[in-house]
């Protein structure tokens, strides 16, 4: 059996405030583009195509943009936690990465309610502090999709690694199921322009569509993966590209022995594997 996460990354516009320190007019606007005309095209594809979806939503996502995020929870996806405003956990110390994921549990639980209880987290720069998976178990979360020790198979996240010029510890396994991702299965790479830094991400949705296929393909083949992409609704949201991620869902539909899950139903279901492993 293959499964199928379709995962969203609802950065608005906590991406170009904290990653790209741009908050001028214009690339707010992109962020908004995301919120008010990517998101609703990503949750009527979802709706039409009956598919639960995992959105991993910055805290101020949530403060800024309210009605999308209960939206996602109303429409019954998952909403798991990706950052205060889209930082970099590289750097902090233990007790500012551990104040930054309680501020953001926090925020998100006065828009979605007290009883908001996040199963998950994706780091907003995929890496992850020597403290991180360490932080999340502590909190009881079930996974984290941040990492790329596999390709199509859930493994157990390690915490406490170092790393030097001499010795490198990979350190010890944690409770917490890592759902890998992969540059070549995020949409952020293949589609965005920046001007500053100068990036040209303009590959075709056709280009994309078959890189994808490919993927999936291949996963399928190994008879008991999980594909996971990662998707933006500011950038997946253009026409084009909907109608490119809705053949896609059509092709991967086609095929026998492929279920579409949430990364929380996932986790529990490794979790249980893992454990007898």
């Amino acid at each position: 059996m293959t499964t199928v996460c379709l995962t969203f990354d609802f950065d608005a516009v906590s991406l170009w405030i904290s990653t790209m320190k741009q908050t001028t007019a214009t690339p707010l606007s992109r962020g908004e583009f995301g919120a008010l005309v990517g998101l609703p095209r990503v949750l009527d594809l979802l709706t039409d195509k009956e598919v639960s979806a995992t959105f991993f939503v910055p805290a101020h996502s949530a403060g800024a943009f309210p009605d999308g995020v209960t939206g996602i929870r109303d429409q019954g996806h998952e909403i798991a936690l990706h950052g205060y405003c889209h930082e970099t956990p590289i750097g902090l110390t233990r007790e500012q990465e551990s104040d930054l994921l309680d501020r953001s549990i926090e925020k998100m639980r006065s828009v979605l309610g007290r009883d908001y209880a996040p199963k998950g987290y994706r780091s907003p720069a995929w890496d992850l502090s020597a403290n991180s998976i360490d932080l999340l178990e502590e909190r009881g979360l079930l996974y984290d999709s941040s990492m790329m020790g596999d390709d199509y198979r859930p493994y157990r996240a390690r915490k406490r690694f170092s790393a030097d010029e001499d010795d490198y510890e990979r350190g010890e396994p944690s409770r917490v199921v890592e759902i890998p991702v992969a540059w070549e299965l995020d949409d952020f790479p293949h589609f965005v322009f920046l001007n500053k830094p100068m990036y040209l991400g303009m590959r075709t949705p056709a280009e994309v569509f078959d890189l994808w296929v490919e993927e999936f393909d291949f996963c399928h083949s190994l008879g008991n993966g999980v594909f996971t992409l990662t998707m933006h609704p500011q950038v997946i949201g253009r026409g084009p590209r909907i109608a490119m991620l809705s053949r896609l869902i059509d092709h991967m539909r086609s095929q026998p022995d492929v279920h579409f899950m949430t990364m929380a139903e996932v986790a529990v279901e490794q979790s249980e594997w893992l454990q007898v492993k």
